[in-house]
């Protein structure tokens, strides 16, 4: 615990020191926009732009400032570039899978993302493509994909990153449960293959035919560790473990992999700087150089696989030494405020035909080092971004909120016709989802759970937040779960102890009420069935609520959307929070040591948060931080 108080207390210091308040992962975004992808072969009018993996790797840490933000024009700028490439029919302008380039694979996890947001069957029908070529990509003996079909035979480092997080999620999506196995495999072929047993480290290559000349005769592998190639390797193993089901056998394998990679990372860590060298285990020699994208790469997958609980805390001081090192040896600041990144390596790769790589060191030494290359500014923007979480980190035990999904109890088909559950959830990515609000406690360290039974003082025992949302009427779902009075008792004594119950209801037609009023009415509040607030088409003036000032919850809060709201009617314990056109629309409850929350409606749902549709003047997303906050500081149990 010292240790991540440390971590946290240096980021904060390098966060508000020198920088200003913006966050670094959004200030690198920023500068991501406005210099990356501006070259001829990003701008040609005639051919459209080159399918490359280096801008799915920025669009990736652009979702996550996107996420961190609910600040629309990251979404903007994520979806304006896939839909140069991506046509109606789900066709991808200058992709080739005639080619089998693994890195061709890696946008395709922003194909998944814009595909869940908008539900647009084009992003779908660019993921089958990519997903059709892994089915038919050429292979090693053993199952392991080339790197390239212009290089037979051969697994990199590189080729583990690009492929196997987007296999792992679409897998995810279409139910194809026989892919994770072959997806570890890759990794457990990987390190068998690549692995120096003295060091520990991975060769960036591995040549199953040892035909090539940079190949050792005798094991296939390349001459040199590379350390971008062991970053891309790392991050692909961290991101696959995001969509890996738990139920997996080989999900704890892969987890010791982890640490094993992570072990052996730390050991080549420059004790001076707190970074790592081009090529890793060679520190000592003059020509070699600390590199910023690899040591970005590292920073994120310490962090989050710290954050996730897949390796000790312990690590936190080598993270600690190895952010203060990115910000210190590779970041400057621009006259005009910009930030920017320094010492990246351009290119590194094996084997070719215009200019043969040998792996050698020399060869290493020898490719240009520049600033703001995409390689290193996505990474660099997801390892900000997750050590961003480590400064706002909720300090003390492990707290969990938890969403109920019994009373709101909906299915919907997925994308293969099977059901699955549907509408706020935390899981939901689409306008219906709640996956904003559980990234913004998430953020602050609290768990996010998902109750699917009857609730009672046993299975809340474990939530110190427990929200139910939109409680089902039999138009919504053959047989919805009713609040009964034994339900209603759990859930007071619940509270009473010290839980914290937030109920987000919804106009009449649109939830169950009457039955629900049983619990409600314990804490002396009232759901009135009618519908307030109601909005025509897109005029979202007629939602607009103002927050007086004084609530005790939103400070900086002044004007949010709540349409279609069921008002209330309280009495004592309840106490009016605000009030829109003399009806009560939010309002409080003290009950023993708890504490209750209630408002008529969702609001907090991905719709009115990720900033896509609202206006900007709306301030649902703060909202929803400021109540998380509330509610945190609201637990006694």
């Amino acid at each position: 615990m010292k240790q991540i108080v440390a971590l946290i207390l240096l980021v904060c210091s390098l966060y508000t020191h020198g920088f200003g308040q913006i966050p670094l992962s959004e200030k690198m975004t920023q500068t991501a926009i406005d210099k990356l992808f501006k070259d001829s072969v990003f701008v040609n009018n005639t051919k459209g732009p080159k399918w490359t993996y280096d801008m799915g790797v920025v669009l990736e840490g652009v979702a996550e400032t996107w996420k961190n933000t609910g600040n629309s024009s990251y979404f903007s700028y994520i979806e304006s570039w896939m839909d140069k490439f991506v046509g109606q029919d789900g066709t991808i302008k200058n992709y080739s899978a005639k080619d089998f380039n693994i890195d061709h694979i890696k946008n395709g996890r922003t194909l998944l993302l814009l595909y869940k947001v908008t539900k647009k069957e084009k992003y779908l029908k660019a993921c089958h493509a990519l997903y059709k070529q892994l089915l038919n990509h050429p292979r090693t003996q053993e199952g392991g994909y080339w790197h390239k079909k212009i290089y037979p035979n051969q697994m990199w480092l590189d080729g583990l990153y690009m492929a196997q997080p987007f296999r792992a999620e679409y897998a995810a999506l279409m139910n194809l449960t026989d892919e994770y196995n072959d997806i570890a495999n890759q990794f457990f072929w990987m390190e068998k293959n690549a692995k120096d047993q003295k060091t520990g480290l991975l060769y960036h290559g591995w040549d199953e035919s040892r035909a090539e000349e940079w190949a050792n005769a005798k094991t296939g592998q390349s001459p040199n560790f590379w350390a971008r190639g062991m970053g891309w390797y790392v991050m692909g193993l961290v991101d696959v473990l995001d969509y890996f089901p738990l139920e997996n056998a080989n999900r704890q394998p892969l987890i010791d992999l982890l640490n094993r990679t992570l072990k052996t990372i730390v050991k080549y860590q420059d004790p001076k700087t707190g970074v790592w060298f081009d090529v890793m285990d060679r520190g000592d020699i003059k020509e070699n150089y600390v590199e910023a994208s690899a040591s970005s790469m590292f920073v994120y997958a310490l962090a989050k696989s710290i954050r996730l609980g897949y390796v000790s805390k312990g690590y936190a001081k080598n993270t600690q030494k190895a952010y203060e090192g990115l910000l210190k040896e590779f970041i400057s600041t621009s006259t005009n405020g910009q930030i920017n990144l320094n010492h990246v390596v351009e290119v590194s790769g094996l084997g070719g035909k215009k200019k043969y790589r040998d792996g050698s060191f020399e060869y290493y030494m020898s490719e240009p080092v520049v600033s703001n290359d995409p390689k290193g500014v996505g990474p660099f923007i997801l390892a900000a971004s997750e050590m961003e979480i480590f400064q706002e980190q909720h300090k003390g035990k492990q707290l969990t909120v938890t969403l109920d999904n019994y009373f709101n109890n909906e299915y919907k088909a997925d994308p293969t016709g099977k059901l699955k559950p549907y509408h706020y959830l935390w899981d939901g990515d689409d306008n219906n989802g709640f996956s904003f609000w559980g990234r913004i406690f998430n953020r602050k360290h609290i768990q996010t759970n998902t109750l699917k039974t009857a609730p009672n003082l046993s299975n809340l025992s474990r939530s110190n937040i427990y929200i139910i949302v939109d409680p089902d009427t039999e138009k919504e779902t053959e047989q919805p779960h009713m609040m009964t009075e034994q339900s209603a008792s759990e859930i007071a004594n619940w509270v009473k102890k010290g839980g914290v119950l937030v109920l987000l209801l919804n106009d009449v037609g649109n939830c169950e009420i009457k039955e629900f009023n049983t619990l409600a009415t314990k804490f002396g509040i009232t759901f009135n069935e009618d519908s307030k607030n109601r909005v025509k088409n897109n005029n979202y003036e007629e939602g607009a609520v103002y927050v007086p000032k004084g609530t005790g919850i939103f400070h900086d809060v002044n004007k949010i959307y709540v349409k279609e709201i069921s008002t209330l009617s309280l009495k004592y314990p309840a106490k009016e929070l605000v009030k829109h056109h003399d009806d009560i629309i939010m309002a409080t409850a003290s009950f023993g040591k708890g504490t209750v929350f209630a408002i008529g409606d969702p609001w907090l749902y991905n719709e009115y948060v990720d900033g896509r549709k609202l206006p900007k003047d709306f301030q649902n997303f703060q909202a929803a931080e400021e109540l998380k906050t509330w509610l945190i500081s609201k637990i006694k149990n």
